[in-house]
């Protein structure tokens, strides 16, 4: 079986086929500036080689025509024919409570996506234009949605539930829904199948650590807890994203910076964390380079980003009442080996121990951090999100 993976933002679509009897990628790829100067479409080659086709993609439609094109292109094309293709999986950033697991799309779950717009506004329109645009291509063809959010439905109240008037759950269901569910889905399985131990009776975090990066408490294989919230910005310190913040400084800010409820959004989403507080960069080896040459404000940044980080740990290791493995994972989870030992040195009160050695020679590998004597597993598994979208649209479809 051969399945299409869609990844589609407001001016971009990222792709990936699939081989689903050997779980091969046979096709990869992604199309930027859509709608604006200069869009093009970059894939990888069976060789490796990169190949680029600069091209005028003024909407999604024609992106996703041209991706079908490459895929059965004579020269460099993946399969001879569209009708090889079985399915479609997409990734959507936002089921709201509507979802709890991958469904195969109709004309319901489309209209339940468009209603969870106002709670994904710079993600659903974007996922939308790629179901409807593969929709008018081949309307025969199987499409899944695999949402960001449905691994987080099986929080408990105590948890999703904000201290806010209960009314403004019942009227505008503001509460927390927590992203990253696919990473976070995929690594807790796969963690435990790497270390050969059952899912029922783990008491696990996983920790998607990137520019965007949140943790999830996962018990016998479901989530109890996240960090993220109603939206992407709460929670851990992140890239351009503050995280946890005192809601009390809205008015004072407001009023000391000028500021209104977009800028602000803006202030909290793109120019904080990180970049905010270094005034270097987002990306993790610009600061440690910054660091290197004496930069005091990049050395707060990544001490903040390490701190919270930690912080964010315990607290869910006693949200569990302890914690057998915790999984790193994410550009700089499975990357970043500072960071990953100055974490686990704040861990020590709780039995972790790693092999500082061992793990600073690690990027992007399964591989277990952890020493014998330690009282808590850790591992990285580098995530494979467009993988668990084949997987699930590979299930339903079959059904």
């Amino acid at each position: 079986m051969k399945i299409l993976v869609l990844n589609c933002g407001s001016s971009s679509i990222k792709y990936k086929m699939f081989e689903m009897t050997t779980k091969e990628v046979i096709a990869q790829g992604g199309i930027e500036k859509i709608g604006l100067p200069g869009s093009f479409l970059k894939f990888t080659l069976p060789s490796g080689e990169k190949k680029q086709i600069d091209q005028d993609i003024p909407e999604h439609t024609v992106g996703v025509e041209l991706i079908f094109q490459t895929l059965v292109n004579p020269e460099y094309g993946a399969i001879k024919s569209l009708d090889e293709l079985d399915a479609v999986g997409h990734r959507v950033l936002h089921g709201g409570q509507a979802f709890s697991e991958s469904v195969l799309i109709d004309e319901k779950v489309i209209d339940a996506i468009v209603a969870n717009c106002e709670l994904g506004p710079l993600h659903n329109p974007a996922n939308l234009k790629g179901i409807y645009a593969v929709q008018k291509i081949l309307p025969n063809l199987p499409q899944v949605a695999v949402f960001d959010t449905a691994f987080h439905q099986t929080m408990p109240e105590k948890a999703y539930m904000y201290p806010l008037p209960y009314e403004y759950y019942e009227k505008y269901g503001v509460r927390r829904y927590g992203f990253h569910g696919t990473s976070h889905r995929y690594v807790s399985k796969r963690a435990c199948e790497f270390l050969n131990i059952p899912q029922e009776g783990n008491k696990m975090i996983t920790a998607h650590v990137g520019n965007g990066g949140s943790l999830a408490a996962v018990v016998d294989g479901k989530c109890v807890d996240t960090t993220m919230g109603l939206t992407p910005a709460e929670g851990l310190m992140m890239g351009t994203r503050a995280g946890e913040i005192d809601p009390g400084m809205l008015p004072y800010v407001f009023a000391k910076a000028g500021l209104d409820a977009n800028s602000f959004n803006d202030l909290v989403n793109k120019k904080s964390g990180l970049m905010g507080i270094s005034g270097v960069s987002s990306d993790m080896r610009d600061l440690e380079k910054a660091i290197s040459e004496g930069n005091k404000r990049a050395a707060l940044a990544v001490e903040m980003f390490e701190y919270r980080l930690a912080k964010q740990i315990g607290s869910f290791a006693a949200a569990m009442s302890g914690v057998d493995t915790i999984v790193f994972t994410g550009g700089i989870g499975e990357n970043d080996a500072n960071v990953r030992c100055h974490v686990c040195r704040y861990l020590k009160f709780m039995g972790v121990e790693i092999d500082e050695e061992l793990n600073a020679g690690i990027r992007g590998k399964e591989i277990v951090l952890s020493t014998p004597n330690s009282k808590v597993t850790v591992v990285i598994i580098p995530t494979d999100e467009e993988l668990m979208i084949a997987s699930d649209t590979q299930e339903i479809v079959k059904k």
